[in-house]
């Protein structure tokens, strides 16, 4: 046998095992990849449980939104109210959520809403000016249907909406304006589930509107103070604007 086909044999040999060690390795880098993905999937299962149970803390901001009659008083007064500025509140929440299909589930989470709205009040034909600071304390028992997208590994975006009855059990002074101790919102929001090694963090943002006006327009304590009537006659109706930020543990 000549040099020449004995060298012909091995490059012959060489290039087969070329081609195998070739066709072999994306195989294994695939199975080293599918493996080190499953390694890297926390709570695989965590969504197949028919109720999930959690709590929430958060912060919150409280608005007010002001619709006015055009009141005048018998010396020409026009009162006008705002709500310039907005301040940081705090939130609680339980969670008690039933999983309905793959993509929807039904959610509960009751809790409190501490917060204040600083509401300015002003005459704009006599440049008088006053101020308040209406605190408030809202017992909610928020109701909402929760929209979730496919899992991508460790997340998992969704959407939700819902009611939110609440109840203001902060005491009430005796003040320019005075709101009502029930308010019937509704909620729309957006979120992500986090998935952690031992449990599900879950960011969310959500925007409540009051639907019924809030402010008691009963007021018969007024009746020996001229100024704070003349504020409350001034006033057709206004409705509460939320915007609330939780972190649900579960």
């Amino acid at each position: 046998m000549s040099v020449k086909t004995e060298i012909s044999r091995s490059a012959a040999r060489c290039l087969c095992g070329l081609i195998l060690l070739v066709t072999l390795l994306p195989t294994s880098f695939s199975a080293s990849a599918k493996k080190l993905n499953d390694k890297l999937v926390n709570r695989p299962y965590a969504d197949m449980r028919r109720f999930h149970l959690g709590f929430s803390v958060g912060m919150n901001t409280f608005g007010m939104s002001f619709h006015h009659n055009g009141f005048v008083t018998d010396d020409g007064q026009t009162w006008f109210m705002s709500q310039p500025s907005y301040s940081p509140g705090f939130c609680v929440n339980g969670l008690a959520e039933l999983r309905l299909n793959n993509y929807f589930s039904l959610r509960m989470s009751p809790g409190l809403w501490f917060g204040n709205r600083i509401i300015n009040f002003y005459d704009t034909t006599n440049d008088v000016r006053e101020r308040q600071d209406l605190k408030s304390a809202y017992l909610v028992l928020p109701v909402e249907l929760k929209f979730a997208g496919q899992r991508m590994r460790n997340l998992r975006p969704y959407i939700i909406g819902g009611v939110i009855p609440s109840i203001d059990v902060a005491k009430k002074n005796n003040d320019f304006i005075k709101t009502k101790a029930s308010e019937f919102m509704i909620s729309v929001g957006f979120g992500c589930d986090f998935y952690l090694p031992y449990f599900k963090l879950i960011p969310e943002l959500k925007f409540c509107f009051g639907l019924t006006d809030c402010i008691n327009h009963d007021r018969p304590d007024l009746v020996d103070d001229p100024l704070r009537t003349n504020v409350n006659l001034s006033v057709k109706r206004a409705t509460t604007q939320m915007v609330v930020l939780s972190f649900y543990f579960e």
